[in-house]
């Protein structure tokens, strides 16, 4: 009942795509701030003060293992892909449409069931188990994830449910869902984005009845079976269903961008969080398929020329607005707001000399800043010559994305940062 992944990962946005056509300069100003003076206490970083983590009415114990912020909290529930006229319910509501008329079944019904509004609350088990993920896998590490505690996680893809809903019996089905990673910061990356699953099963006969003298063709090579694994594919079998899935995200891309699109498929295989041929699946005893995972942020900067992947969270109305068409295929191209000019502080600090994660840094910035942090970048990094201890400097670059920030709050939060960063991280300032 488990499975077998071939994966082919794509962990950058297009370049050529998602770049900014230019650079802004704006005011640099590099601070050196003493550690005496107060952390304000609108921008403290939040220090648990619960054992429990209070999340769409059930409370999870804290253990050794609890980093969810509050910041990260508060975006769980928030569901913008069924917020209707929101971009990434466009983006949504399109893939549905073309599965939904591109796929019917035997019954004149779509063949794919869409299930958007599963919790984001799952297990390990789901998230990394279900999914034969090794138990010391880099994608297990805390640095990388949101744990609410060691069995109780934020789900880092849609793949979480594909156990679950392959196990009650769907062959053919999409899943949605806000997902949650600790990674960088700048204009593309975003530690809540949205995703949608794709699967789909086939049996020997839906997979060869189309093909010249397929009654002979097997799924399996003759071979050893267990509670955890099918046997090996035949390669007739793994040509077919790859040839399936090429089909099947062709179409797709055709359909949303257009057959005169500049736009190519190979373009769009960049925009594919997690590219997955499934050729075995949970509960699926005697058939193989394929999975795809797209991102709907990734789909919606590039269709409507969406620059940063904050505004997917904005609620300005100048924003919004722009997203209220009569239909879901109407052409929309994404007029910008003002462009406030950018404020950049660094920030230089001698590393502890143990459990030190960048991606703990990321996060800190992000519960104290905000969305009003566009980019955080690694410039330098010193190891002295006799004491070999390590310096990271990094630059922040603060921009609100629907007003202009004064020199003056942005003091206060890169002092915030600072003192926050030598108390939670234990990392020793040259501020």
């Amino acid at each position: 009942m488990a499975m077998l992944w071939k994966f082919m990962r794509v962990a950058k946005y297009s370049k050529t795509a998602l770049s900014p056509k230019g650079k802004v300069r704006g005011i640099r100003t590099h601070s050196r701030h003493s550690s005496s003076k107060s952390v304000p206490s609108d921008f403290a970083a939040s220090t648990p003060c619960s054992n429990t983590v209070e999340l769409l009415g059930k409370a999870y114990p804290r253990d050794d293992y609890s980093n969810v912020t509050e910041k990260i909290l508060s975006k769980v529930g928030k569901n913008l892909h069924n917020k209707k006229h929101h971009p990434l319910w466009l983006i949504k509501e399109q893939v549905k449409d073309h599965f939904y008329k591109q796929y019917i079944g035997r019954r004149g019904t779509p063949l794919f069931s869409v299930y958007d509004g599963l919790s984001p609350v799952v297990t390990v088990q789901q998230n990394f188990d279900s999914l034969l993920i090794p138990q010391n896998h880099a994608s297990r590490r805390k640095e990388d994830n949101y744990y609410l505690n060691r069995d109780h996680m934020l789900r880092a893809h849609t793949s979480a449910h594909q156990w679950d809903l392959i196990h009650s019996g769907l062959d053919a089905f999409l899943a949605v869902g806000d997902v949650y990673r600790r990674d960088t910061i700048d204009n593309t990356h975003y530690p809540v984005f949205h995703q949608m699953e794709g699967v789909r099963l086939f049996s020997c006969h839906e997979l060869f009845s189309n093909i010249e003298d397929g009654e002979g063709l097997q799924l399996f090579e003759q071979g050893h079976r267990t509670a955890h694994k099918q046997e090996c594919h035949t390669m007739e079998a793994v040509r077919l269903v790859e040839f399936n899935l090429k089909q099947v995200l062709t179409k797709l891309v055709t359909h949303i961008f257009g057959d005169g699109s500049s736009f190519s498929c190979c373009e769009f295989e960049l925009l594919i969080f997690e590219l997955v041929y499934l050729f075995i699946a949970a509960g699926a005893q005697d058939k193989i398929g394929w999975a795809f995972g797209l991102g709907l942020e990734r789909l919606a900067m590039i269709l409507y020329d969406i620059p940063d992947i904050r505004l997917f969270w904005s609620e300005d109305e100048r924003f919004l607005k722009q997203f209220i068409v009569p239909h879901i295929w109407q052409k929309i191209k994404f007029q910008p707001l003002s462009k406030y000019p950018p404020l950049i502080n660094d920030i230089s600090f001698w590393l502890p000399s143990e459990m030190y994660s960048k991606n703990d840094f990321y996060d800190l910035t992000r519960t104290i800043g905000g969305d009003l942090i566009e980019k955080v970048v690694l410039v330098d990094e010193f190891t002295h010559p006799k004491t070999k201890k390590v310096s990271h400097c990094y630059r922040i670059v603060y921009r609100h994305p629907e007003r202009t920030l004064t020199q003056d709050e942005v003091h206060r939060i890169h002092q915030a940062i600072e003192e926050s960063a030598v108390r939670e991280l234990g990392v020793e300032g040259r501020f």
